[in-house]
């Protein structure tokens, strides 16, 4: 059974940073695309950044030049660097497979990004 779990979340202030990582159990990652979700107040999920199995990278617009994913799949971890994060960046950020085969979703890991 596959396990996702998140951390890393937390409250900062506008402008400021954060490091979420994922780790994966129950499955060898280095053979997949893995993706970041988040779903913000009242908002449906939506998929912010995903990285190949060959570490070729996606971003949505409105993350994009701040936020970098990245892989360790000697870990089978996942991580997500947020830089100059912004009220809009609320959410609870959780890691999947970029696939319309998902695994079933973690607890996620909250982001408030209030002053």
């Amino acid at each position: 059974q596959v396990q996702l779990v998140e951390s890393g979340g937390g409250l900062v202030q506008p402008g400021g940073s954060l490091r979420l990582s994922c780790v994966v159990s129950g499955i060898t990652i280095s053979d997949l695309d893995m993706g970041w979700y988040r779903q913000g107040p009242g908002e449906q999920r939506e998929l912010v950044a995903s990285i190949t199995r060959g570490t070729t990278t996606y971003y949505a617009d409105s993350v994009k030049g701040r936020f970098t994913i990245s892989r360790d799949n000697a870990k089978n971890m996942v991580f997500l660097q947020m830089n100059s994060l912004k009220p809009e960046d609320t959410a609870v950020y959780y890691c999947n497979r970029d696939s319309s085969r998902r695994f079933s979703w973690g607890q996620g890991s909250r982001v408030t990004i209030s002053s």
